[in-house]
């Protein structure tokens, strides 16, 4: 059984890959999502994470349709308490930014979608600078203290920012970040290494990178001259315009051919080994996609093969 891992400070110990829930209610259905859900806590998976947000960018959707998904699955099958369940504030278009108001207001909508009392991990989706972190850190901590939220986290925030927070709710003993949630993958390394890094290391937060397989160009299927079906194939297959995009693929290649094991695999055990990481999230469509994911927990590289990952993606 796969030994799951604490998140940062808090008291969560969650399973080492993060289902991503951006695909509920846009890809995946409602029918397939559950599948998909079913399949994922069989397998031994607890941490699903959403926004508010999600799938406001669909033609007739509000935003929320993931989290009303995931309200439906556990109302059907009763294990709430089962899983660590992540959500966002900040980015819903009725509930834009981080002021006090909006932050409470947007708590209450999502646990009314998500039909839980209770959300074991919230983060601030984007940061919103018009407000100063100490009225942010001071909003979160009254949903903590009401019940409503058991630990804070962030994302995408600045060094600056993410520093005069955890300054901030030290002094104040308020609740504090526990995990910071970076654009983090073997093509996309300086949107996360250096300050950022540095601090989650410094203060034991827990980093759940997202974009782990780069909209889905880590696992592979976009080579030159492919046609992949996808709602992502446009942002996927730009990766291939770089240096760097082939010679990442050619080592995943060789890597995930040594052990037997799908690109998606290694490119998740890479992330998964890196300093700060506790669960990369990735998200999947099918049932049939998430086997690789899955696979990711159980599989060590070895020094080398991180090794010879980490210079192809230079």
């Amino acid at each position: 059984m796969t030994e799951l891992r604490r998140l940062g400070t808090s008291d969560l110990t969650v399973y080492p890959l993060n289902l991503g829930g951006n695909v509920f209610g846009w890809t995946a259905d409602e029918a397939e999502s559950f599948a998909v859900l079913d399949a994922y806590t069989a397998a031994g998976g607890n941490f699903v994470d959403t926004a508010d947000t999600y799938t406001s960018w669909i033609p007739g959707h509000q935003g929320g349709e993931s989290e009303t998904v995931l309200g439906k699955w556990f109302a059907a099958r009763g294990n709430r308490a089962d899983v660590v369940l992540a959500t966002k504030v900040g980015s819903h278009p009725r509930f834009k930014g981080l002021a006090p108001a909006t932050v409470k207001a947007a708590a209450e909508a999502s646990l009314t979608r998500l039909g839980t009392d209770y959300i074991d991990l919230y983060y601030t989706h984007f940061d919103d600078e018009t407000v100063p972190v100490e009225e942010i850190i001071t909003a979160l901590d009254q949903l903590v203290r009401e019940g409503k939220v058991r630990a804070i986290a962030a994302s995408n925030i600045s060094p600056e920012r993410l520093t005069a927070s955890l300054d901030f709710s030290r002094r104040a003993g308020l609740a504090s970040y526990v995990a910071l949630q970076p654009h983090y993958n073997l093509v996309s390394r300086d949107t996360y290494e250096g300050a950022l890094q540095d601090i989650v290391a410094e203060h034991g937060l827990a980093a759940v990178p997202y974009f782990g397989l780069a909209a889905g160009f880590l696992t592979g299927k976009y080579r030159p001259g492919a046609t992949v079906d996808s709602a992502r194939a446009g942002s996927a297959a730009k990766y291939l315009e770089s240096d760097r995009g082939p010679k990442v693929l050619a080592a995943l290649d060789r890597v995930a051919e040594a052990h037997g094991a799908a690109p998606a695999t290694v490119a998740l055990a890479w992330l998964a080994a890196q300093p700060t990481v506790v669960a990369p999230i990735a998200s999947a469509r099918s049932t049939r996609q998430l086997p690789a994911l899955l696979a990711a927990a159980e599989l060590e590289l070895t020094a080398e093969e991180l090794a010879e990952l980490t210079t192809a993606s230079r």
